[in-house]
């Protein structure tokens, strides 16, 4: 039998609800993921951080990280239930390969990109194919 998948998915609470509420939430959809199947590999609050864009009238948010194995049935329904919440403003799952490590990684690496030629600027090639060549007859 192979090892189940991994998921990480990481939801966006609104700024202006309580710690209160906040932990209710985080333990809500921790608990939805255990009654579907699933076991909680990770489950941590990143904080309240800036947003890179506004989402909705929003310049905050409280950033809340759940990983998580399972058969992906519990994918469907922790969704939903974000969806339906007036209190996360946005959530993104993904499906991960290799363990889960504390820094919120995958373990697994990953090899560097090699580059096979030097980078050359296109602009300028483009741009010297274009200019004519200077003569020496003046």
């Amino acid at each position: 039998m192979s090892e189940r998948p991994n998921y990480e998915t990481m939801y966006i609470l609104r700024p202006d609800i309580a710690e209160d509420e906040v932990e209710t939430h985080t333990n809500k959809y921790r608990d939805l993921v255990i009654e579907n199947g699933g076991t909680i590999i990770d489950n941590q609050q990143r904080g309240k951080r800036r947003l890179a864009y506004n989402i909705g009238k929003h310049r905050e948010g409280v950033y809340v990280q759940l990983n998580y194995s399972g058969d992906g049935k519990q994918v469907g329904p922790l969704e939903r239930a974000m969806r339906l919440s007036e209190d996360v403003i946005r959530y993104l799952t993904v499906k991960y390969e290799g363990q889960h490590s504390s820094l919120g990684r995958s373990t697994t690496p990953v090899a560097p990109m090699e580059s096979s030629a030097p980078r050359q600027d296109r602009d300028l090639v483009g741009a010297a194919a274009a200019i004519p060549a200077a003569s020496d007859d003046d």
